[in-house]
């Protein structure tokens, strides 16, 4: 059959068949930005799986140096910590000492170590209150007047005189009375200043100035012619403190104690660390000791002084540990070492002079006592051992009873093979094991 041939499209047929070809500006541009998404997704995708490609191999390489640098830090600080308990004696003895201030040092033939004195002096002054009471006469002055003749006349001590208000008083010493003066044929009475003192003690002795009769001349022409006034009030009758045996015997015993506490407490905040005093070996004397007032002194108050001196002799801790290592030492001659922390002595001071500074003590001494390790001996035989073996060699030696091992780091598996890195410590207290 002939082919048809059409010159000229159906137009429905066309726009069909262009349909599919022919897109808008905006539908090309959304389906270019989604090939890109893909295309930028694929690629992300490529390059993630590149990268985590690469680490992993770096990964690799890193591990290799990790466990290189593991084993470098273990060798640089690695370290072993021992602590060895060694087994100890107990050991008792009694023997004697001297110590001396003229030793300079330790003599075992002897048995001497040197010593020294220390001193202190006190001084203390105080005030105390007196206690016995007594009732004291009024005493005051009266001016004598003589009317009676020109001759001057001694009269006695102790010469008589009555206030107005019958009050009898008497003169404290020998009395001169002038003789009268005359003028113009007239007497013009010259007079004295007597001291006097109440006959009788108490305050109704205290009188106001008055007037005053000689009593012996009652009844006769001098009576009124010789006479005498007070121009100032009697004054001290009444009760009196006064200064008694008793309060100065318990005032000199109060103020000795404290001066000698004084003293010993200054002596003792003197002693240094590291030196040895005995409360036996301490003398206190009295260098003096008095009062200006004297028993029966009218005082309210009165003042004692006291001087004391206190002396001892100190010695040296560290001297007389050495001294027991030596004794120890020599009684025995298997090398022991002394257990500081548990040395015990009683002192019993026997003889002391000052004077020579020599003081001879009995001593009953107690202290533990160990064998001598050699560590260094020790850190050698345990170079390379195992956590095991170390616990197992050491609890096997003779001179040790228990024994406490760490390494470090945690990872180290033997002691170290550098001495200095191997810490080996006695310890005496107990176990915490």
């Amino acid at each position: 059959m002939a082919k048809k041939i059409f010159d000229i499209i159906p137009p429905e047929k066309i726009e069909k068949d262009k349909e599919p070809a022919v897109k808008t500006f905006k539908e090309k541009i959304s389906e270019q930005e989604i090939v890109g998404e893909i295309k930028e997704k694929a690629k992300a995708i490529v390059v993630g799986e590149k990268i985590k490609k690469k680490g992993f191999k770096v990964g690799l390489a890193i591990v290799p140096l990790f466990l290189v640098l593991l084993i470098f830090l273990a060798l640089q600080v690695s370290k072993a910590e021992i602590e060895i308990w060694p087994k100890t004696e107990l050991i008792t003895f009694e023997t004697k000492l001297t110590i001396d201030v003229n030793a300079d040092e330790i003599d075992l033939s002897y048995k001497i170590i040197p010593a020294y004195v220390l001193e202190s002096k006190k001084t203390l002054y105080e005030e105390f209150d007196s206690t016995g009471k007594i009732l004291k006469k009024a005493e005051g002055v009266i001016r004598l007047y003589n009317e009676y003749s020109t001759k001057s006349e001694t009269w006695l001590k102790g010469t008589r005189f009555v206030s107005s208000e019958g009050k009898l008083f008497k003169s404290k010493d020998r009395i001169i009375v002038p003789g009268a003066e005359l003028k113009d044929g007239k007497l013009v009475p010259r007079y004295v200043d007597v001291n006097i003192i109440a006959a009788e003690a108490g305050e109704n002795y205290n009188i106001e100035p008055t007037h005053f009769s000689i009593y012996v001349f009652r009844g006769t022409p001098r009576y009124t012619k010789f006479y005498g006034e007070s121009l100032k009030s009697m004054t001290g009758g009444g009760d009196s403190l006064q200064v008694t045996e008793q309060d100065l015997e318990l005032s000199e015993q109060a103020l000795v104690k404290k001066a000698k506490s004084a003293s010993e407490n200054d002596l003792k905040s003197n002693i240094l660390e590291g030196q040895i005093f005995l409360e036996d070996i301490l003398e206190t004397e009295v260098l003096e000791k008095f009062s200006l007032t004297k028993t029966g002194d009218e005082a309210e108050k009165f003042s004692f002084k006291v001087k004391t001196e206190s002396k001892t002799l100190l010695f040296e801790k560290k001297d007389i540990e050495n001294y027991v290592r030596r004794l120890v030492s020599f009684q025995d001659s298997s090398n022991k070492l002394l257990y500081k922390e548990s040395l015990k002595i009683d002192y019993t001071p026997q003889t002391i002079n000052f004077d020579t500074g020599k003081a001879m003590i009995d001593l009953n001494i107690s202290v533990e006592i160990y064998s001598d390790i050699s560590l260094n001996m020790l850190k050698k035989e345990l170079m390379g051992k195992s956590l095991a073996g170390t616990k197992v060699f050491l609890e096997n030696q003779p001179e040790i009873k228990e024994v406490k091992v760490e390494f470090w780091p945690f990872w180290v598996r033997s002691v170290p093979k550098d001495i200095e890195k191997i810490n080996i410590n006695y310890s005496f207290i107990n176990s915490s094991i």
